[in-house]
């Protein structure tokens, strides 16, 4: 029984994780081109900041992949 609940809150964690990542970027890429929109000479200076936040934003998958391994196998 508790081997079944390891694979949920396992599942859960890396699927949750997945979701809210791809949810902040698409947050963050939506504003960065309505930004680039408005003001389009700040471009260059908008886009590293994008992808810097984008960056941030994926590293809380990978922490939930290892999570969801440590539930597993400890």
């Amino acid at each position: 029984m508790s081997q079944a609940f390891k694979y949920i809150s396992a599942a859960l964690a890396a699927g949750l994780a997945a979701l809210a990542a791809s949810w902040g970027n698409g947050k963050v890429i939506t504003k960065t081109i309505e930004s680039m929109a408005r003001q389009p000479e700040s471009a260059g200076n908008l886009r590293s900041t994008m992808f810097i936040g984008v960056g941030l934003i994926e590293a809380v998958p990978i922490l939930a992949i290892v999570v969801a391994f440590l539930i597993l196998f400890l």
